[in-house]
């Protein structure tokens, strides 16, 4: 299987270069390409399951406002008549796969995944847009942009957060993590309440993702390829497969009906694989945290560094903020 930024690239080099050269020639060099936004293949993430919606031959072209109400229909226009299969692949659109690709404006783009045109934000836009609304402005790759307009927005949203929204997000997933993981398990636990336990175990899990991309300075995508996106990562990288192992545990109601749980006050069940593992990682993020100078405490519950991690955010009214918005 070819991949679809691959696939994109070379239907681009065979169809979209000669199509723009030889019909927008004052254009050419105006007219950015590649592929980048919506979509598992813009994160390299497509497989064979990938090709039943909104994959297959295609390319994005982003222009200035001006240029698009210049030529942006007739541009459209002519990129729908390029051929439809390519390579064995036709792409099949789903009902919210329009727009996708094809012509844009450059504002438009960016507008649909930050709610403005630049990257010109204000801490608090940035602390609420979405984490996978960033990763997917800033996925993909670029084929061309001599205009370099696309690509001076796009470089600045992947410079990452100011650090002060960083150290604000990280403070909230330490203290969700605590909560959830480190106390509210093993509460619900106690009481046999197994889905609340099962959702405080799927609130540590994404939360403790999300702290990993902050930590490595990514941004977390679409939450089904969370945990794909951390292959690779430098920092913390074995959380991946412990998160792994983690979701693999059977529902431990044994380890709960021991004697000695009901005697159990501010102790750690080890009988319950599932809190040893819980444990284990919040220790490696406690040591993390440590490395990035965000707290020097040992203690391993991650609630305990939240102020210390607080204290960091110059800005007053994001270190005045509930620890856990954000």
């Amino acid at each position: 299987m070819i991949k679809g930024l691959e696939l994109s690239h070379k239907y681009y080099s065979e169809f979209g270069i000669p199509m723009i050269k030889n019909r927008f020639p004052q254009y050419e060099n105006r007219i950015a390409v590649g592929l980048a936004g919506n979509g598992s293949e813009c994160f390299g993430f497509d497989d064979e399951i990938s090709e039943d919606h909104d994959f297959g031959p295609s390319f994005c072209m982003w222009l200035t406002t001006d240029d698009f109400e210049s030529i942006g229909q007739k541009l459209m226009q002519s990129y729908n008549e390029l051929p439809k299969e390519y390579m064995g692949y036709k792409r099949i659109v789903s009902a919210h796969g329009l727009g996708r690709v094809g012509a844009m404006k450059i504002g438009d783009f960016y507008r649909s995944f930050t709610g403005n045109e630049t990257a010109d934000l204000q801490l608090a836009e940035w602390l609420y847009i979405p984490e996978h609304f960033l990763a997917a402005a800033t996925n993909g790759q670029v084929f061309r942009d001599d205009l370099g307009e696309f690509s001076r927005i796009r470089s600045a949203l992947l410079s990452y957060y100011p650090e002060d929204v960083r150290i604000k997000k990280i403070a909230a997933r330490a203290a969700t993590i605590a909560q959830s993981g480190q106390y509210n398990y093993s509460r619900s636990m106690r009481r046999k309440e197994t889905v609340a336990a099962r959702l405080s175990l799927d609130e540590f899990i994404r939360n403790t993702i999300s702290i990993v991309y902050l930590l490595n300075k990514k941004y977390t995508p679409f939450y089904k390829w969370m945990h794909r996106g951390m292959e690779g990562f430098v920092i913390l990288s074995e959380i991946r497969g412990k998160l792994e192992e983690l979701i693999n545990i059977p529902v431990q109601k044994e380890a709960w009906d021991i004697s000695a749980v009901h005697n159990w006050e501010n102790k750690l069940n080890t009988e319950d694989k599932a809190v040893v593992l819980i444990e284990d990682i919040c220790v490696r993020i406690v040591k993390e945290l440590q490395k990035q100078g965000l707290t020097d405490k040992e203690d391993p519950f991650l609630d305990n560094h939240t102020s210390s991690i607080m204290s960091h955010i110059k800005d007053r009214q994001l270190r005045a903020m509930h620890v856990m918005r954000g």
